[in-house]
């Protein structure tokens, strides 16, 4: 059959002419025109440099550098190219090491980044050993010198909320959030490092070098042609006040608990302390992973950030929120009054009230100034009672709700990870906790503060931005700008206005004038300031600890929220000092004294002795006397297991028995 016959065969010729030709052409193209492929093809004459841009800084609300950056060298390698014929003892000596450690630490890189995966060989050159390398590097062609920028805290404060900044895990690199990173980059691991990863990091670069004689790096490939520029990181400006801050941790010194101050008119945060707190800068460099293993161990958990993540019972610092409640649901009104004896013995029970003298709870500014616990105890169970509702579970479901809008049982959507909710019991909780038999008498304690209600300092001081406020608040925060934009994208949820609720302003007006009281005339006379109208509400709350199954009675927890000045008011704070006793003791001074020190940027003489009185007291012996007792139990129970193990084999009968452990710690927490 005759070509003419059969046309199929000049398709299929064609086909295979056609193909060849475009693979010749692709060859073509790839051999002389194709950079990227002849730069690897050329490894060897042409160095390929991933360059790290710096992080962005950031700031205080005053421009003052919280954190900086400082160019530092790592010293990077891949095992599989380490030849064996390698000059370890010039290598050693360049870098002033030995050869065990060259062994333990090429050993290290190996076991955390495989044999073809290039790791941190050493960290941190000091400067001495980087400019002795760089003289000879040419002879370690399988090393690799990166340059990066380190994290500097000038102020060594607010290591909690900063953050710190750690090398990405194996773990995390199979996320989605780390899909662009590779072994040996570093993210923010904590605080606003974390939560702004991706606006502080920038974009990395890669440079091409021509390579010497000697396989040193030299002139730019191209003259730079085919670089990628990187970009640095943008700067982030905070309402943060740094000396405020620094005020807060010199006082919070040798105490455990937190500060929390907002700027009621933007959500900003001024101030964030968890006690005890540590210096930043131990984060960082060589030393980061055994610092880090002190810090986590440490009995008082200074990694924890108890601002955010902590729960404590409020006691009488809820009872402003308590009457706004009773106000709306519209059981009282500002005159209401009660009889209270010195205690509420309406439910089977007696709840003692700090005040036995007749008409300390004539009306609610005098209940909220004397802080009687059957006041409000009382004006709760009105709430949850009201006939409106039809049912004490209904009224219980009300009370959640106006709870819930002020911020309680829910994350408040601060900007650094992590953040607690607290707890906020509702009908449902009560059902299943009681098996649905329970009135308000059940759960009287919560109208008072105590009870099943926990909430983080950082709740307390928002729902003080709403009472000053008379009703709103903005989402704490505290990034005001980013690169000097406070308009920036991912601001925005920041600058919406939360009206919590359809409360009238006469109700907060007069819970506004009751909290006056209190600092006027009441428990927390501690925080009077001369010319300044302030707000506040002292709480002192039970505290017990479990150590080993056993409940044990602890000193109370001292509590005290503010806001100030009553009119235009400019912060909002909640403190609390662990295991410290009365609000108006421990709690009421820090308070008062950073509101004195935020509105007028000084202290008056006759209030120094209180600052003498914080920065002396060390209220945390005590607490950690108790973690080390319970610990030491533990240790001796592990121990005796071990031994137990050893004679008895898999049998530990007998050893964790209940009752010796309980006498054991008894006998030693007695003898302290």
């Amino acid at each position: 059959m005759s070509l003419a016959q059969n046309p199929r065969q000049y398709v299929i010729r064609f086909l295979y002419v056609g193909v060849a030709l475009i693979i010749l052409l692709r060859l073509f193209f790839l051999q002389i025109f194709e950079d990227k492929y002849k730069i690897m093809a050329n490894d060897i004459a042409i160095y390929r440099k991933v360059v790290y841009p710096p992080r962005g800084i950031i700031y205080d609300r005053n421009d003052k550098v919280m954190l900086y950056n400082q160019v530092v060298y790592d010293l990077m390698v891949t095992t599989s190219n380490v030849p064996k014929n390698f000059d370890t003892l010039k290598f050693c000596d360049v870098l002033g090491i030995d050869k065990p450690q060259f062994d333990k630490m090429l050993k290290k890189v190996h076991l955390k980044s495989g044999p073809m995966r290039q790791g941190a060989f050493l960290e941190e050159l000091t400067q001495e050993q980087t400019a002795r390398y760089q003289e000879n590097m040419y002879l370690f062609p399988c090393f690799e010198l990166l340059e990066r920028s380190m994290r500097i805290y000038p102020n060594a404060s607010a290591g909690l909320l900063l953050g710190y900044v750690g090398e990405v895990s194996p773990g995390m690199l199979k996320t989605d959030r780390y899909a662009s990173y590779t072994q040996g980059d570093y993210t923010g691991m904590n605080g606003l490092e974390r939560s702004y990863e991706e606006v502080l990091r920038g974009q990395r670069g890669v440079h091409y070098l021509e390579r010497d004689n000697f396989n040193r790096p030299r002139d730019p490939y191209k003259g730079g042609a085919l670089d990628t520029a990187e970009i640095a990181g943008k700067s982030l400006q905070l309402y943060l006040d740094a000396d405020l801050q620094q005020y807060a941790e010199k006082m919070m010194a040798n105490k455990i608990g937190s500060v929390v101050a907002i700027d009621p008119n933007t959500g900003g945060i001024l101030a964030m302390v968890s006690a005890p707190s540590y210096d930043p800068n131990l984060l960082r460099g060589r030393e980061r992973s055994k610092n880090f293993s002190k810090l986590y161990k440490d009995a008082t958990h200074p990694l924890f950030n108890r601002a955010t993540q902590a729960a404590y019972q409020p006691g009488s610092t809820i009872k402003p929120m308590t009457a706004l409640v009773a106000l709306d649901v519209g059981v009282i009104t500002p005159k209401y009054g009660f009889p209270c004896g010195g205690g509420y013995n309406y439910c089977g029970r007696h709840i003692a009230c700090t005040h036995s003298g007749g008409g300390h709870a004539a009306n609610l500014r005098l209940a909220l100034a004397n802080s009687c616990n059957a006041y409000f105890c009382h004006i709760f169970r009105l709430s949850a009672d009201a006939k409106k509702f039809g049912s004490v579970e209904k009224g219980l479901q009300r009370w959640y709700e106006y709870f819930y809008s002020f911020g309680y049982g829910h994350p408040t959507g601060v900007d650094i990870p992590f953040e607690g909710k607290g707890l906020l019991p509702d009908s449902n909780y009560y059902n299943n906790r009681y098996n649905s038999v329970w009135n308000s008498c059940t759960v009287v304690f919560v109208g008072m503060g105590q009870g099943e209600l926990a909430l983080t300092p950082l709740q307390l001081a928002n729902s003080m931005c709403i009472v000053a406020n008379k009703g709103f608040y903005y989402t704490p925060h505290f990034v005001k700008s980013i690169d000097k934009n406070p308009k920036d994208p991912l601001l925005k949820p920041f600058l919406e206005k939360h009206v919590v609720t359809h409360i009238t302003d006469s109700s907060f007006e007069i819970v506004q004038l009751g909290m006056q009281d209190v600092v006027d005339k009441g428990t927390g006379k501690v925080a009077q300031m001369p010319g300044v109208e302030i707000c506040a509400k002292t709480g002192t709350v039970e505290n017990y600890a479990i150590v080993n199954g056993n409940r044990m009675k602890m000193q109370n927890h001292s509590v005290f929220v503010a806001f100030a000045p009553r009119k235009n008011p400019k912060i909002a704070i909640a403190v609390i000092v662990e295991n410290a006793g009365f609000g108006a003791t421990w709690a009421g001074p820090v308070a008062s004294l950073m509101i004195e020190k935020y509105l007028t940027d000084s202290v008056v003489a006759k209030r120094k002795y209180l600052e003498d009185k914080l920065y002396n007291a060390k209220l945390i012996s005590k607490y950690t006397y108790i973690i080390d007792s319970a610990q030491k139990l533990k240790d001796r129970i592990r121990w005796e297991a071990k031994m137990a193990e050893k004679k008895y084999g898999d049998s530990l009968q007998g050893i964790l028995d209940k009752r010796k452990a309980e006498a054991w710690l008894r006998k030693n927490y007695m003898k302290k």
